[in-house]
């Protein structure tokens, strides 16, 4: 799963500034099922949520690539939480957290972003995910 590149973009790349904003619009077009997952726990922190978490396995193996290239992709997900104020954490490939930036210290996001945690989120279905 890549990202729909323009050229406009690209180019700017290769004169070494690129406009995040373009590259996040770009995001959002070519990742709609995960920008749409992390778009909707965004606005659960907003409402006042101290985290969210979406464990929903995605309805088809397209989904499944877009959500593991937004959380596989660094500058991608950089860009993500960035634009959200948001910190993202994964599991796998179905159970995404979203935590506010300045409470990385507080008990429920060492524990999501734990060994154990991700232990515990293992199955048998999930193998290949």
């Amino acid at each position: 799963m890549s990202l729909n590149i323009s050229v406009h973009l690209i180019e700017q790349a290769k004169a070494g500034e690129v406009d995040e904003k373009e590259f996040v619009a770009t995001i959002r077009q070519s990742l709609p099922y995960a920008w749409d997952v992390v778009e909707g726990l965004a606005e659960r922190l907003i409402r006042g949520e101290e985290w969210a978490n979406h464990a929903v396995p995605p309805p088809s193996e397209q989904a499944r690539a877009q959500l593991l290239r937004m959380m596989g992709g660094d500058a991608i997900r950089g860009a993500v939480e960035s634009h959200f104020g948001i910190k993202l954490a994964f599991q796998n490939c179905h159970n995404v957290a979203v935590f506010h930036p300045d409470k990385l210290d507080s008990s429920v996001y060492l524990d999501f972003i734990s060994i154990r945690s991700q232990i515990l989120n293992q199955t048998p279905e999930l193998v290949d995910c």
